[in-house]
This record gives C-alpha cells, sequence and structure tokens, in this order.
C-alpha cells in the first residue's frame, strides 16, 4: 500500500487543464456575498500582529443552502479554491483592490465531491472532506477523515474528476474517527522532500499525547510519521508551507473553560525527520476579542520577493451563530 501511496506522490502523471474558474459541464454557479472586514482586533485600527500584518478580509454568505462548513482552502495566484466537509467543491476568483486587500469572489462555481466514475456518495462520513491540496501539474488532492483516505482529482471541463486515491501511510487503527487527516499540503523545492506530500491529523495522538503526522517523498524513499507537539488544548486544522520549507501549522481551541481561539505555529523546515516531535513558536495567536471563528483553512502564496501572504478560511458549522470568514495576513520571509 506504502508503495502505492508513493506513486501517487511522485507521479502525479494525469493530464490536466490549469486550474482556473471556468464553469462548464460540471460546476454550477454560486452567488457569493462578500463584506469586507477591516480589522482584526474587534474595535481597533491595529494591523500589526506580531511577524503578521493584518491585510484585510471577507465575511462570506450565500443563498445556496450547500454553501458554508468551509474545511479547506487554497489559492494559485487569485484563484481560489474552498472545500467543504458536506462534500462539496467551490472554486472562484478573489478580487482585490489595488491595495491587494480582498473585496469579493467573483466567477464562482460549485460541485459535489464525487466517488469513481462520478458516482455519487450516500452517506455523509464518506464524504468528510478536510483537507485540500494543489499538485504542481493542477490536480486537487483532497484528504477524507472518518473514512480516512487522501483522493486525487483532475480539474476538466469545469469540474473535479476522480483520478485514484490511497490510505494515509499510518496504521489506520491509530486514527480517530472525526479526528484524522484536516491538514494535508504539498512540499516546496525548498523542503528536505520537495513535492512530499504531508499531513497532520486533528487529534489522534501518538503514545505521549502529541499530534500525529506523516510525510510521504516522492521516489524510492519510505513515508516517515513524525508527531507535534500539542500544547495548551489546540488541535491542529490545518498546515502550509512556507517556500523555504518551514511549515506553518493553523490550530483550533474550543472547550467551555477557555473558549474559541486560534493559533499559527512556525514549524522549522530541519526539525521534520522521522520519528521527530516537532514544536515551534507561535506567530499569532487570537480569541474572540478578534474576527475569528471556527477557523479550519490556510493557503500560503508567495506575493513579492520575500514576502507572503496568509489566507485563512472558518467554518461556520452550518450554524446562524458562527460566520464562513476569509482572512488574510502579509508576512516577511526570514
Amino acid at each position: 500500500m506504502r508503495a502505492k501511496w508513493r506513486q501517487l506522490a511522485c507521479a502525479l502523471f494525469v493530464t490536466v487543464l490549469p486550474i482556473n474558474h471556468a464553469a462548464a459541464n460540471g460546476g454550477q454557479p454560486l452567488e457569493i456575498r462578500a463584506k469586507p472586514i477591516t480589522s482584526f482586533l474587534i474595535g481597533s485600527d491595529q494591523q500589526q500582529f506580531g511577524p503578521l500584518t493584518f491585510v484585510g478580509g471577507l465575511e462570506m454568505t450565500s443563498r445556496e443552502p450547500h454553501f458554508g462548513a468551509i474545511s479547506a482552502t487554497t489559492m494559485r495566484d487569485n484563484t481560489i479554491w474552498l472545500i467543504t466537509d458536506t462534500g462539496y467543491w467551490i472554486n472562484g476568483i478573489l478580487q482585490r483592490d489595488r491595495d491587494g486587500r480582498a473585496q469579493d469572489i467573483n466567477n464562482a462555481t460549485f460541485g459535489e465531491i464525487k466517488a469513481a466514475g462520478g458516482a455519487r456518495f450516500s452517506n455523509k462520513w464518506e464524504v468528510d472532506a478536510e483537507g485540500v491540496a494543489l499538485t504542481a501539474n493542477g490536480t486537487v488532492l483532497i484528504s477524507f477523515e472518518r473514512d480516512h483516505r487522501i483522493a486525487e482529482y483532475a480539474w476538466a471541463n469545469g469540474d473535479l474528476t476522480f483520478v485514484r486515491q490511497e490510505t494515509p501511510p499510518v496504521p489506520l487503527y491509530e486514527l480517530r474517527q472525526n479526528r484524522g487527516f484536516e491538514a494535508l499540503a504539498i512540499a516546496p523545492s525548498g523542503f528536505a522532500y520537495p513535492d512530499a506530500v504531508v499531513g497532520v491529523s486533528e487529534k489522534s495522538l501518538d503514545r505521549d499525547a502529541n499530534i500525529m503526522g506523516f510525510i510521504n517523498p516522492p521516489g524510492p524513499s519510505n513515508a516517515f510519521e513524525f508527531s507535534v507537539r500539542r500544547t495548551d488544548n489546540f488541535d491542529v486544522t490545518d498546515a502550509a508551507f512556507l517556500p523555504g520549507g518551514d511549515l506553518i501549522l493553523l490550530e483550533r481551541r474550543f472547550n467551555l473553560a477557555q473558549g474559541i481561539a486560534m493559533r499559527l505555529r512556525r514549524i522549522a523546515s530541519d526539525a521534520l525527520a522521522p520519528g521527530a516531535t516537532v514544536d515551534g513558536p507561535t506567530l499569532l495567536q487570537a480569541d474572540m476579542a478578534y474576527q475569528i471563528d471556527n477557523m479550519e483553512g490556510l493557503s500560503i502564496a508567495p506575493i513579492s520577493e520575500g514576502r507572503v501572504r496568509l489566507t485563512l478560511v472558518s467554518d461556520d458549522n452550518k450554524s446562524l451563530l458562527q460566520r464562513n470568514l476569509l482572512l488574510e495576513f502579509e508576512m516577511a520571509l526570514n
């Protein structure tokens, strides 16, 4: 099984169209109403938060009943992908003003995430999508929990077409049913294992109560496991790489005693090694005094030499009391 998974990580030979927003045979038009967010700390015009500069965001709503429950995001240029844990994909163009601040999402389409041969999934637990990543050649990887797997899809004719799937390269009995691989990322050229598929679970814990992850390099190398030190009751909800190979973790905390919070933590590239338990400095931590919700998705993209943009999204859990947010920060690389 691991040999097959390595083929998925390294070959990715399917010929596909470039990722774009064209609606055609598969996707249906989707109107997203976006209200700009100009302040991160509620009631304050503060823009600098440690190494991160807040550059705006959106509160997103739609009349479409399938919109919401956003669990992951990824971007290429200004094309944005949103994946929901109810089994839908959303594709659109993020419109920006002259200063690069998000203003709207246009030309959006959406559709169901389907199984082999275009078959529809009959049960919610079969299509609990939690992570998404774009490969170098334009295919889309999606991780699922409950039925733990990572599937590859081609983007063509305005729709996602199933290509193949593999189980994560870890013993499945170690994965909690609803605490699987929420974080999914493709390693950059600056990482020790370029193009590796990297996954971090939400809260599947090792024997030391730390969070399980894996790295699956391309080529003949073997996949290996590592752990993320779990602190202050935070669980991992997504991850993305900086160009040099450091890994940024998005984490969430929710309990009655401490309330809702989010955290971004930076893991050094050279710490990610077989059997390692990794930890790193906190870049940002925010509670409900800030414009946050159930933060679940993270994407990182370069915007200039030595500078990147972090895009975060939240899952409203289809609740009237929660929001679908898109928040963006810029950070200088060092």
